[in-house]
């Protein structure tokens, strides 16, 4: 699986997207062969996109990822308003239950990072899973060397086709980049939030009409206000402004490339025109 390019898909705020509805990107995941060298799957909203405008230094950890999808439909609403090109929206939601339903072969394990044990259960039955290899790391340990190191080795010595990290960004991110690095890991890494918990049922997610009509967010926010009402009302909302200013820079540089490329009037045309 290489390296997406603008090219392939939408430049968007700095991100290269891949611009493929859900059932391509899980086809394309599915057909990946189990003993490919380690590659992630990173799923950007608009909480993401602004962390990333405000701390450039995680930028490394989105561009190594081998797909950058988009996981916001406000994100894609916002675009289509300022007529500015957007890529497919594919939430990491959707595409863990996609790959979860039909993805896998009968008794295919996964291996799973994040999620609290007592909810493992109910994942297992709900989606029909064979018991999957999982370790939910202590909380702050992407701070701590020992602890991201157990994290990794746990990755490393359970090896499977679909490695799916819910540990919420951007320390999931940061774990897919040191799986990564020590060259020695096989599989796909998903970095996908909360979305086994949607699928276990410890947390319940928006309707499909809330989903369609880009307002999962106020659903979520409604369900834990205390712990979201600062990504969603504060942090969230600086995205539109980074649009704009995206859009205008555009415009910009198109309007001084278009008076760069004109033809030069001959003079004896400048002097018919003036007549």
């Amino acid at each position: 699986m290489t390296r997406t390019r603008a090219a392939s898909g939408v430049r968007l705020l700095g991100t290269d997207f891949l611009d493929a509805g859900l059932e391509a990107v899980a086809g394309r995941l599915c057909a990946r062969p189990a003993d490919a060298p380690f590659g992630y799957v990173v799923t950007l909203n608009a909480d993401h996109l602004v962390r990333l405008a405000r701390r450039p230094e995680l930028r490394p950890l989105y561009d190594r990822a081998a797909l950058r999808l988009l996981d916001s439909r406000v994100v894609a609403l916002l675009c289509r308003l300022l007529r500015m090109p957007a890529p497919a929206v594919a939430t990491g939601s959707d595409l863990t239950e996609r790959i979860l339903a039909g993805g896998l072969d009968a008794g295919e394990k996964v291996t799973i990072i994040g999620l609290a044990e007592a909810w493992l259960p109910a994942l297992v039955a709900r989606c029909g899973l064979a018991p999957p290899a999982h370790f939910n790391p202590q909380m702050g340990f992407e701070h701590d060397p020992a602890a991201m190191a157990e994290a990794v080795a746990f990755v490393l010595a359970h090896p499977a086709r679909f490695v799916f990290l819910a540990v919420g960004s951007p320390r999931q991110e940061k774990l897919a980049a040191a799986i990564e690095a020590t060259g020695q890991a096989t599989g796909t890494g998903l970095c996908i939030g909360a979305a086994l918990e949607f699928l276990a049922g410890a947390s319940r997610r928006a309707p499909g009409w809330m989903r369609v009509a880009g307002l999962e967010w106020l659903h979520r926010l409604a369900g834990d206000p205390r712990r979201l009402a600062r990504r969603y009302l504060l942090d969230s909302p600086a995205v539109l402004p980074m649009l704009l200013a995206e859009k205008f820079s555009i415009g910009r540089r198109a309007s001084t490339s278009a008076r760069n490329l004109a033809p030069a009037w001959p003079r004896w045309a400048v002097s018919l025109r003036r007549r």
